[in-house]
Order: structure tokens, then sequence, then C-alpha cells
């Protein structure tokens, strides 16, 4: 018992320079994790299912710098795929309780599946608006993007929705 005990209160002694570092900078940072969902255009269409994270420095109320990766999964064609994306651009958002936000990131995409992978350049166009439960956290009620691929030279003009939770710190 005194071990455990022990053990929790080293680790909130830990968690004191990251909440001081918090306090310092405010709401600078912002942190995304949740489900994706990708319509994936190509001949045939496909629905993929997965994942988005991403993550934003605000550098002032307005105006942010966001990184965001993600990877949705199903099948095309009969076979198997995987669509990452790696996005990277600026974010502005307005923060009040229901927080509107709009995007544009450019990075790239990787297929892979059945032995054929291919990169390309890749872009989300979009946005969305957070909803606050609570200090800190926020419930990404919908983000919505154009999200076109470039995949062994054919384009596919695919959209993406996500919804999460965002903590603010």
């Amino acid at each position: 018992m005194t071990r455990k005990l022990l053990l929790l209160l080293l680790g909130l002694i830990a968690l004191i320079p990251v909440t001081a570092h918090a306090q310092i900078l405010g709401d600078k940072l912002e942190v995304f994790g949740g489900y994706s969902y990708m319509r994936f255009h190509n001949a045939p269409s496909a629905s993929l299912n997965g994942w988005e994270f991403s993550g934003e420095y605000n550098w002032n109320k307005y105006l942010g710098g966001v990184g965001d990766i993600g990877a949705d999964y199903g099948k095309w064609g009969g076979v198997g795929i995987t669509v990452h994306t790696y996005l990277f651009g600026p974010q502005i958002s307005y923060p009040w309780r229901i927080s509107p936000f709009a995007h544009v990131l450019l990075g790239a995409g990787h297929r892979s599946g059945s032995g054929l992978n291919n990169t390309s350049f890749a872009y989300a166009i979009g946005g969305g608006f957070d909803y606050k439960l609570a200090p800190s956290f926020y419930w990404r009620v919908i983000q919505g993007d154009y999200l076109p691929t470039h995949f062994f030279d054919a384009k596919q003009s695919n959209t993406r929705f996500s919804t999460g939770i965002v903590f603010r710190f």
C-alpha cells in the first residue's frame, strides 16, 4: 500500500513542470485524436475507416499551425488497402464555446495494399467545429476535408470526415 502511495506521489511531483509549462503557454497548444471516415474516390470508390491525430500551436487567439497524420483502412476492388496522410499548414479558428475552424493543409499521402505502394502529394481544404465540454476538453463534433491524392498517376478526389476529443493546454 505504501509503495503504491509513494509511486502516486512521485507521479504527481513529476507532473508539476508540465502544469507549470501549460500555465505559461496559456491556450497555445491543442491536441486532437479521433475516428476518421474517408471516401476514397477512385474507380471504383471505397469507404475507409481509421483514425486521425493532430497537434496545433496557436500563434495568437485566431491563427495556428497544424500538423495532422491519419490512417484509413478498407477494401478497394476486393483488395485491402491503407491510406496514410501527413499534412501541415495554417488553421484559423474562433474560440467560443462552439469553436468553428478552417484550414488548408499540404503534405503527402501514401497508399499501400497487396504489394502495391505509392506516395503522392496530398492536401486538405476543410474545417469544422469543436464544442466545449469542460475546461480544456472539447469534442470535435465534425471535421470535413476535401483531400485529393494522385496515386499511380490517377487523381482521387477524396473526402474525409472526423470526430473525436480535443485537449487544449
